[in-house]
């Protein structure tokens, strides 16, 4: 689906934009959605606080989605989730609570897991939401800045590269997390 690997031609202005790219930042939970250029479209066509706004809902309720995903049982967990993200996910929301869904909301793929594992926990949906918005903020004012930046700009490619040193950054530190947790669950079974 070429939406799904470049949804700038759909999320041009118009009345559908914002509810197009609030609803696939939500499907993010379930379909690989190239979220991060949904945020700078965001912040291209509305501007640094709307398209943060957009952005940070859209984020949101991915993590709703995948709260009340979790909640629905292990039959999904086990057929949509990696069992070594599973227990990375889990070892976070046990050792942080919600502050794991804070730490995680910006990084691929962990931010889903966890937020459905955050479903199977005693966790409140209203303490997921709030702990969602807090981690997903930063994320969503830094790429709907870099979106707006892009009209006054008009150099692409500094955009680009903006846009690439962004995710890379978070990338490394999901990365690092990540490797950091792995590391620390083989040294317990040890």
């Amino acid at each position: 689906m070429p939406l799904l690997t470049d949804p700038t031609p759909l999320l041009q202005h118009s009345v559908y934009s914002a509810p197009l790219s609030v609803s696939l930042l939500i499907a993010d939970v379930v379909l690989p959605v190239p979220s991060s250029l949904i945020m700078v479209a965001n912040g291209a066509l509305y501007g640094t606080v709307i398209g943060a706004a957009l952005s940070l809902l859209g984020t949101i309720g991915a993590t709703l989605l995948g709260y009340f995903l979790g909640k629905r049982g292990s039959p999904f967990l086990t057929r949509h989730i990696p069992l070594h993200a599973r227990e990375t996910s889990q070892q976070l929301l046990q050792r942080w609570g919600l502050l794991a869904i804070i730490i995680t909301r910006p990084v691929p793929l962990l931010a889903e897991t966890t937020a459905i594992l955050a479903g199977t926990s005693g966790l409140r949906w209203t303490s997921v939401m709030l702990a969602a918005a807090a981690g997903a903020l930063p994320a969503a004012i830094l790429y709907a800045a870099a979106g707006a930046a892009t009209l006054k700009l008009q150099s692409s490619a500094i955009i680009f590269a903006a846009v690439l040193a962004i995710a890379g950054v978070v990338w490394m530190a999901g990365y690092v997390l990540q490797r950091h947790l792995t590391q620390r669950a083989r040294t317990r079974t040890s």
